[in-house]
């Protein structure tokens, strides 16, 4: 496995309430493209250097998955700024939101929701009447976004299906890199059923959030597909480790002390449903 370690600042130390989610949630929609801090971009400037030669073959288009084990660990915000950053080195870039449970790129980049990801997979709506461009006034850098689209009652299904395969077939002859903003690992098959369909996966880990053993079964998960995990993202943390060394196994990663939900209920519970799950 290769590692594609990168550590960032911009998230804060996770809450063990619904409020301070709340909180944090809200700070994250804040801290996209332009408005992320100058060490933040520095950051996700070495994660593009590092993703750039991850792969071989320059010239084709490669489809990123990025997942984390949890919800809240901070992979929708990280897909939108390694999509900004990637557009900041002329490349040709399209941001899919996967996640058609609890979709939030449309959210944070203040676009339309629908027609989307959802739509074309259906055959109600056109590529071209789906796809939205994200621009930034400040520095003229855009993306393309296919936000989530509809909720629809079968995600994994229609993610699954041979519709999908062949959008991104056909996506992929207009831009460099595809990122698959997808769900959680450990809450929904969502994430593995399509990583049949990308070139690489990118796993985001929180501090202090994920915990150890959920963070190992997702990767045992990931395994179990026969995934390419190219690396992660290690979120939130206070201080940044010159060396990557110490991050190179997950079971690792330091301090996972705090939720995990076993009962999806709805999708995803929220983190502090953990400990009456693990009462159950």
């Amino acid at each position: 496995m290769k590692k594609l370690m990168f550590n960032n600042r911009q998230a804060n130390d996770a809450a063990a309430g619904q409020e301070k989610q709340s909180k944090h949630d809200q700070q994250e929609n804040l801290a996209i493209c332009d408005s992320i801090s100058f060490a933040a971009s520095e950051a996700y400037k070495r994660l593009r250097t590092n993703l750039l030669f991850s792969f071989a073959e320059k010239s084709a288009c490669r489809v990123v998955g990025i997942t984390s084990s949890l919800r809240g660990e901070g992979k929708s915000v990280t897909s939108i700024n390694l999509a900004y950053t990637m557009a900041q080195n002329s490349k040709r870039v399209l941001l899919i939101d996967c996640d058609m449970r609890l979709p939030t790129v449309a959210k944070k980049l203040e676009i339309e929701k629908t027609p989307g990801l959802s739509n074309l997979l259906v055959g109600v709506d056109e590529i071209n009447k789906s796809v939205q461009r994200y621009f930034s006034e400040k520095t003229g850098n855009y993306f393309d976004v296919i936000p989530a689209g509809e909720l629809p009652p079968n995600p994994a299904e229609l993610l699954g299906s041979a519709r999908m395969g062949t959008l991104l077939t056909a996506l992929k002859e207009h831009y460099d890199y595809i990122f698959l903003d997808l769900p959680p690992v450990c809450a929904v098959a969502d994430a593995l059923i399509i990583s049949k369909l990308s070139d690489g996966m990118i796993v985001v880990v929180r501090e202090d959030y994920c915990r150890t053993d959920v963070l190992r079964e997702a990767m045992e998960q990931l395994k179990l597909v026969e995934a390419n995990i190219i690396g992660f993202v290690y979120n939130g943390t206070e201080a940044y480790a010159g060396k990557y060394g110490k991050y190179g196994k997950y079971g690792k990663y330091g301090r996972y002390s705090h939720y995990y939900s076993k009962n999806y209920g709805n999708y995803y519970k929220t983190p502090e449903s953990y400990e009456a799950a693990e009462q159950q």
